[in-house]
């Protein structure tokens, strides 16, 4: 061969490529046959290279390279373990002759599991035929000789299976299983050692190792952490001997455990085997190492959790006392498939999903192969809970192995044979992948080369060719598993969910279907509370053979998952159903569903966590295509919401239509908003403003279709100009969905009319806007509420800007210039809200600031605010609007601080609270620290009230009591249960408590701020 026939070979420096073979023996023109194998490894340079360190390793080098001309078989297999594996080329370095074991019979033909017990516990010198558990025989060895040759002949076998593997003569699945069954035979002969190395406490117990894990589901890696866990008992009374008290036998068995698990994992020139990993026992690591059945069978029968018996499922005896073993199995096993039947099962399994997420190291998700979307993971999951609930009443589906499980699920119904097939497809791709990543050097990994490090490229290119991508390695090889892990996505979601609705939708005879009493037990599965409910809901959806029907059948497996996440998934499903009813044959609903998932994943989110939302999407379900976009959720401009409003008023003749459309507007502005702050879309703040602008509008728009009839009932002609003032929260642009609308209404009677005559016709339009917007329609009322009226509800509800200039000046109280800080004109005649403004600016910005006895007398209004208003019955610590460090200590705090400085500065001439906030914070009347403090307490107890609204679908000033109840609103709010921790932990308990000590935590700092600030003079 010539250079550049190298180069195109693959070898990455011909010239050097020519030179190597030359030191190697071999001809560049006689020998093609294993230059071409050494070409054909997935690393040649890396192979030839190897080839050279193995003859100059041994002295028989001359028989190396005439075995490979001769055996085209040793040519394959040696050439590509060189060219895959730089740990193995250092065994046969150090263990020169080790190359025979990939020639030959034996090296083409899978070993039994017995095989490979009986040939490694031969080597430790154990008889695997003595009835009982023995020890290992010296026989001149010392310990350390025997734990060693135990090492270099797991090498051994292992180097056999890479050849097999790598030369494609064992599917990936066999050698998942070999691997397994040598990692139990090795364990089974360390124990042999530990027995030799402790005679004494092999004596005293019986002890038997479980597998878990992929070792139990015979799915083992090349370098996996091999789960184990540890049963033991009093070893037989002789028949002229005393009987082993338990401790005593507990203490022999956790002596030979330990001594065990040691010889895998200590280093040597052999290196780590793998790790022995006894986590997954009764208690974790906190527990004891080894423990009797009874023991066993106790803690599972008690206190074990979901996730324990998911992992239960791959148990089985691999090691030690083979009945002991299998008492432990016959006892453990039925637990197992009962674990669905628990009344925690939903919550433990939503639990462990969100569990395996945050897992997922930060930056690293694309490229892992094991946790990462459309990941191994993903698989095994599936796979494994279809069988936890289906496998308590099909005992044909208590298979360890992910691949046999699978196989199972679809030859008895509960998968589509297509689908199954092609998971499965998947599986042995990516495991193919994770195998090859760990050959490399024997190192446990589940991470794809980042292609952006220096030798990226290269470990890209290697497994792409080991793979089978030979025209352009990297490339397609990166194409394949993103295809691949798409694929595993679409496919976990609709293996995860899709057998339920072959139970619903009436598929052709030829599609398996699950009974419709399975199909009840998977939706309980998930999380709903009434099952047969659903089963109809679903029924309704996927019934037919429209085109709907099949949109939704697609569709509706995914779904569920995401209603399952949320707080009701039952009505999530319910609320679907609704809006599809409504919309399900409109074209672009259907366009939008099977194009759009992100707008189905929110309207699942949406639809089981608020009744709110799903009362205004019911109402107006066009309103579905605002979810497909974040820029179609933030708040609207108002010059933008006052121009429809402005359309709708010349659309219709008569006032009731043109409000009605008014009201229509703010009804999908209303949900608009909602599902942004659900969504986490926008900010309280924004939300606030987003709602007190449409809020504004509307009166506005509505102020004027009023006017016209308030003036007809009134003679027909106008006799006075109108002006309409926020207060409160209106006026602060602090409104919440459950919030009325507080305004002040001021008139101007035109010049020459007579002022009694004025105020007639101004009360007359002030009744018929507030009649036009709660009039009984589907759309949602804007309550008006006008008690922050000067002399409250005994005052009048209109008065003219000269009887409001009489009123301030003589009449006027300190908590009315209080309740002005907060006043902003927001409809009618711009010249008499500028007059307004005027007017009352003197009053709530009062030059000089205000007067001391006027502080204490706010000071003892706020008193006697908290001990008069705060409802009977309701926790003042968690009140959001009048408990401590809620929204009115943080509120005259500000407004304290306005009384007395905005007369100076302009800035604080502000209505909204923390505008105010910080403009006090900038002219040091308020600590930074301070006014943080205060600033968190205001949006926590504001973000707290609003969502209370949209969980419920009505208004609640307090933290629900209900711990249901407090577990949505915290969910709703984006508290996960179990973040943080390593356990599973329940959802209504501990998304609950996680809001509760945020809320009472923020809310006591504000607190300690208001007595600080609001009291010191």
């Amino acid at each position: 061969m010539t250079a550049g026939t190298l180069a195109r070979r693959g070898f990455s420096d011909s010239n050097r490529a020519l030179r190597l073979l030359a030191e190697a023996g071999l001809d560049s023109q006689a020998d093609t046959d294993v230059i071409s194998a050494l070409a054909e490894a997935p690393d040649p340079d890396q192979a030839l290279l190897g080839l050279i360190r193995v003859l100059e390793a041994g002295g028989d080098a001359g028989e190396v390279l005439a075995a490979l001309r001769e055996d085209a078989d040793l040519r394959t297999r040696l050439c590509a373990v060189l060219g895959t594996s730089t740990a193995l080329t250092d065994h046969l370095v150090r263990h020169p002759g080790d190359w025979r074991e990939l020639r030959g019979a034996d090296a083409a033909r899978t070993p039994t599991p017995e095989e490979l017990r009986r040939g490694l516990l031969h080597t430790v010198g154990a008889d695997p035929d003595a009835a009982a558990p023995v020890a290992a025989v010296f026989d001149g060895q010392s310990l350390d000789g025997l734990k060693h040759a135990l090492r270099v002949a797991y090498r051994r076998r292992v180097l056999r299976l890479a050849g097999r593997d790598l030369s494609g003569l064992s599917p990936v699945e066999e050698v998942a299983a070999e691997l397994a069954a040598l990692a139990a035979s090795t364990l089974d002969a360390a124990l042999a050692v530990a027995r030799a190395e402790h005679p004494g406490d092999a004596a005293r117990c019986r002890l038997a190792v479980i597998g878990m894990g992929k070792c139990g589901g015979r799915e083992l890696n090349y370098v996996s952490d091999v789960d184990v866990v540890f049963v033991a008992e009093p070893a037989p009374v002789p028949e002229d001997g005393e009987p082993v008290e338990e401790q005593t036998a507990m203490r022999a068995a956790t002596r030979l455990a330990t001594a065990m698990m040691r010889i895998p994992s200590e280093t040597d020139a052999e290196g780590v085997l793998w790790e022995v990993d006894p986590a997954l026992r009764p208690e974790g690591k906190n527990g004891p190492l080894v423990r009797p059945l009874s023991s066993h069978v106790t803690y599972y029968e008690r206190w074990a959790k979901t996730w324990e018996f998911q992992a239960l499922l791959k148990a089985r005896p691999i090691a030690g006392d083979a009945d002991l073993g299998a008492a432990y199995h016959k006892a453990i096993s039925p637990m197992v498939w009962e674990a669905a039947g628990r009344t925690d099962f939903v919550e433990d399994v939503q639990a462990m999903r969100r569990r395996v997420v945050a897992h997922i190291p930060a930056g690293q998700a694309e490229r892992e192969l094991k946790l990462g979307p459309g990941g191994l993971r993903d698989i095994e999951f599936s796979v494994q809970l279809l069988q936890l609930v289906h496998g308590r009443t099909d005992e044909r589906l208590r298979s360890g192995n992910t691949l046999e499980a699978l196989a199972a699920l679809s030859e008895h119904g509960y998968v589509g044979r297509r689908d199954a097939a092609g998971l499965a497809e998947a599986y042995r791709f990516l495991r193919r992948t994770e195998h090859l990543l760990q050959l490399e050097k024997l190192r446990r990994t589940h991470l794809m080369p980042d292609p952006r490090s220096p030798d990226g490229p290269d470990h890209l290119r290697r497994l792409g060719r080991a793979l089978g991508f030979t025209a352009d390695p990297v490339r397609e090889f990166t194409e394949a598993r993103k295809k691949v892990s798409a694929e595993v996505r679409r496919l976990h979601e609709k293996l995860f969910y899709r057998p339920l609705l072959n139970a619903v939708a009436r598929l052709p005879e030829e599609e398996v279907r699950l009974t419709p009493d399975q199909a009840e037990v998977r939706l309980s599965a998930l999380g709903f509370a009434d099952p047969s409910g659903a089963l109809r809901h679903l029924r309704s959806l996927t019934s037919g053979v429209s085109r709907r029907a099949a949109i939704q059948r697609t569709l509706l497996p995914v779904m569920l998952g995401w209603f399952s996440d949320s707080p009701d998934p039952d009505a999530g499903l319910l609320g679907f159903r609704q809006v599809s009813d409504a919309l399900g044959t409109t074209p672009w609903y259907l366009r939008l569903l099977r194009d759009d998932v992100r707008v189905a994943e929110r309207m699942a989110w949406l639809l089981g966590t608020s009744r709110y939302v799903t009362e205004l999407l019911v109402r107006a379900p066009d309103s579905v295509a605002t979810l497909a976009d974040d820029a179609d959720l933030v708040r609207r401009r108002p010059e933008v919401l006052a121009a429809e409003a402005d359309a709708a008023l010349r659309r219709y003749e008569r006032a009731e239509e043109s409000v009605a459309a008014l009201r229509a507007l703010r009804r999908r502005e209303l949900l608009r908003t909602a599902a942004a702050d659900l969504l986490e879309v926008s900010s309280v703040q924004d939300v606030g403003t987003a709602l007190t602008d449409i809020a504004a509008v509307t009166i506005d728009a509505a102020l004027k279709a009023a006017i016209g009839r308030g003036v007809a009932e009134t003679g027909g002609e106008r006799l006075t100009r109108m002006c309409v003032v926020a207060m409160g929260r209106f006026g602060g642009g602090e409104l919440t969905y459950a919030s009325d609308a507080d305004v002040m209404y001021v008139h101007d009677p035109l010049p020459g009319v007579d002022t009694g005559a004025a105020t007639r016709q101004a009360l007359a339009i002030v009744r018929e806007l507030a009649r036009l917007l709660e009039m009984p329609a589907a759309e949602p009322p804007l309550k008006v509420d006008t008690d922050l009226r000067p002399e409250g509800k005994s005052g009048p509800v209109v008065r003219t800007l000269d009887s409001y200039a009489a009123y301030y000046g003589r009449w006027s109280q300190v908590w009315e210039s209080q309740a002005l800080l907060r006043a902003k004109t927001i409809a009618g005649d711009a010249d008499l809200c500028a007059s307004f403004t005027a007017l009352i600016d003197p009053l709530r910005y009062p030059e000089g600031g205000v007067a001391p006895s006027a502080v204490l007398e706010i000071r003892k209004l706020k008193a006697r605010m908290e001990a008069e208003r705060l409802p009977r019955g309701a926790d003042p610590t968690l009140h959001t609007k009048l408990g401590r460090g809620g929204l009115s200590d943080v509120e005259w705090v500000a407004q304290l601080i306005q009384l007395r400085h905005a007369h100076e500065y302009p800035d604080l001439r502000t209505t909204g609270t923390l505008e105010a906030l910080d403009a006090a914070v900038a002219h040091g009347f308020l600590a930074a620290d301070d006014g943080a403090v205060l600033d968190q307490a205001w949006r926590l107890a504001s973000r707290v009230r609003g969502t209370v609204m949209l969980v419920r679908g009505r208004g609640g000033d307090s933290l629900p009591s209900d711990l249901r109840v407090r577990a949505a609103l915290a969910e709703a709010m984006g508290y996960r249960a179990g973040e943080g921790s390593g356990e599973a932990e329940e959802v209504s308990t501990g998304t609950a408590e996680q809001l509760t000590e945020d809320y009472l935590r923020t809310t006591r700092r504000a607190r300690a701020v208001m007595e600080r600030v609001f009291y010191d003079d």
